[in-house]
């Protein structure tokens, strides 16, 4: 392992960084803290979704303070970059070391929400989502042992 303490240093990655990887990043947060030290990040950021935020916090999850960020701004090395979109599997970086790439594509609830004709139907597409990065993330680390490239 990359760190000292034992825990797999996890990057999420998104294209926007602003929904799935925010999401997967407070997930793996607040049910893995004692075996994922989790980070996210974006190839082309655009700011924290308020609907993300929402629904998170409906699920006891505060992802508020956490910002968006581009991938080039993260320091150190990852054990494991688990990118969370298909546009960010085609743009992910080279990442240093012995870093493994791992794709789990969740669908982009702001795209889905977009023809939503009422709030509650918005927010249900984010909820599903969020709801299906959680069933991922509670599979963490163990699922990655099984992926990589």
């Amino acid at each position: 392992m990359a760190n000292k303490d034992k825990r797999l240093r996890v990057l999420f990655l998104c294209t926007g960084n602003s929904c799935r990887s925010q999401m997967a990043e407070g997930w793996a947060r607040h049910l893995k803290a004692d075996d994922v030290e989790p980070s996210s990040a974006g190839v082309d950021p655009h700011g924290l979704d308020p609907r993300a935020v929402q629904v998170m916090r409906e699920a006891g999850v505060d992802i508020s303070g956490q910002t968006s960020k581009h991938v080039d701004e993260l320091d150190g090395e990852f054990d494991y970059v688990v990118t969370v979109c298909d546009d960010a599997r085609e743009q992910c970086p080279l990442f240093p070391g012995p870093t493994k790439v791992v794709h789990v594509g969740f669908e982009d609830p702001p795209r889905l929400a977009r023809d939503a004709e009422s709030e509650k139907e918005a927010l249900a597409h984010y909820r599903r989502v969020r709801d299906e990065i959680r069933e991922f993330v509670e599979t963490l680390p163990d699922v990655l042992a099984g992926h990589g490239d």
